[in-house]
C-alpha cells in the first residue's frame, strides 16, 4: 500500500522535481502539497505548487495549501531558483478558488488518517511549528516527518555556520527539532553528495511527456544558476532526495542524536548544534542521516523524471 505523505516546500526548483517524481511513484500517495515561504515569498510559493501540479495534471490532485503571508523569513533562493523560483519561467495559473491556509490542510490530513501520514519538509519549518504551536496534541498522531535542512559537520550553504532551510526561520526549526514527534534529518552533509549531471538535463529533453515539458522549462535556468554562481556543471537536489527518502528508506542510514538549533548568535544564527560527545548530556530526540546510497537514489530520480 502507498505511504500517505504531504510535502510541505518552497518551490524551488528542486522542489519541483521531488513533487514530479513522488507524483510518479508508486511508493507514495500525495494527499497534499503545502507551500511555504523560502525559496521565494510565501504568495509565490502557493503559486508555483499550484503550476507545478497544474502543469503535472496527475490523475488524482491532491490538496493544495496556501502559505501565510506572515512568515518571518530572514532571506530567500532567487540568486539560484530565479526571480520566480522555478528557472524563470514564469507559469500562469488561475487564482485557486477556495484557498485552504497550509496549516489547516496539514492538519485536516494527519487527523483524518492518524499515524499514517509522513510529512515531507523541504523548506522552512514554519507551517509544522504553527500547526504544533496550535494544535500540541496532533504531536501523537503524525507518523513521521523528514526534515530536509540542517548540517552535522560540513557548515552552511547560506552562512558559514547555517543550512538555507533552518536559517530562513531558525525559530519555527528549534520548535520542531525539540517536538516529540518522530522525526528524521537530512542534512547538508548527506544531501550534498548527490549532484545531477547534464545526464538529467539530456533525459528531460529526449521526453515528451508533461513531466519532461515542465522539467525542461525550469532547470536549464537552474543549471546555468550553478554554474555561474558556484563553478558546478551540474545541480544539488537536496529537496528532491527528501521526496526518495520517503518512498526508499533502505538507501538511507541513519543514527540517532541530540541536535537543537542556534537562534542567538550573530555569527551562527540558524546552524544545527549536535552533541556527539561519547557521553552526551541529553537523550537523542532525532534520528539523523548520515549515509544515503547515492547512485541508487539518483536512479530512483531519473526513473521518476521518465515516468
Amino acid at each position: 500500500m502507498p505511504r500517505k505523505v504531504i510535502l510541505d516546500m518552497d518551490p524551488g526548483v528542486d522542489d519541483a522535481l521531488g513533487l514530479c517524481v513522488a507524483l510518479a511513484s508508486n511508493e507514495l500517495e500525495v494527499v497534499a502539497v503545502t507551500a511555504t515561504g523560502g525559496n521565494v515569498l510565501p504568495a509565490l510559493a502557493t503559486r508555483n505548487v499550484q503550476a507545478i501540479i497544474e502543469n503535472l495534471d496527475p490523475q488524482r490532485w491532491p490538496r493544495i495549501g496556501a502559505a501565510t503571508a506572515e512568515q518571518p523569513l530572514r532571506t530567500d533562493g532567487r540568486d539560484l531558483h530565479g526571480s520566480d523560483g522555478l528557472g524563470g519561467a514564469e507559469f500562469q495559473v488561475a487564482e485557486l478558488a477556495n484557498r485552504h491556509a497550509s496549516i489547516k490542510v496539514i492538519s485536516d490530513e494527519i487527523r483524518q488518517a492518524p499515524g499514517e501520514v509522513t510529512v515531507v519538509c523541504s523548506g522552512p519549518l514554519s507551517n509544522l511549528a504553527a500547526v504544533l504551536q496550535r494544535e500540541p496534541d496532533i504531536a501523537q498522531a503524525i507518523g513521521q516527518v523528514i526534515v530536509v535542512g540542517g548540517a552535522v559537520a560540513c557548515g552552511g550553504n547560506i552562512t558559514p555556520a547555517a543550512e538555507f532551510n533552518i536559517y530562513c526561520d531558525a525559530e519555527s526549526a528549534r520548535d520542531v527539532l525539540r517536538s516529540r514527534i518522530t522525526k528524521t534529518l537530512l542534512p547538508l552533509d548527506v544531501t550534498r553528495q548527490l549532484s545531477m549531471r547534464f545526464d538529467l538535463l539530456d533525459l528531460v529533453k529526449q521526453g515528451d511527456g508533461r513531466t519532461a515539458r515542465l522539467l525542461d522549462r525550469i532547470l536549464p535556468g537552474y543549471y546555468r544558476a550553478y554554474r555561474h554562481r558556484m563553478g558546478m556543471e551540474g545541480i544539488f537536489v537536496h529537496d528532491a532526495v527528501g521526496v526518495v527518502m520517503a518512498m526508499h528508506p533502505e538507501l538511507f542510514t541513519t543514527e540517532p542524536m541530540s541536535g537543537d538549533v542556534e537562534t542567538a548568535g550573530d555569527l551562527t544564527y540558524g546552524a544545527t548544534v549536535f552533541d556527539r560527545r561519547s557521553k552526551p548530556d541529553s537523550q537523542p530526540n532525532m534520528e539523523v542521516v548520515t549515509e544515503m546510497d547515492v547512485a541508487a537514489v539518483r536512479d530512483c530520480l531519473l526513473r521518476g523524471v521518465k515516468g
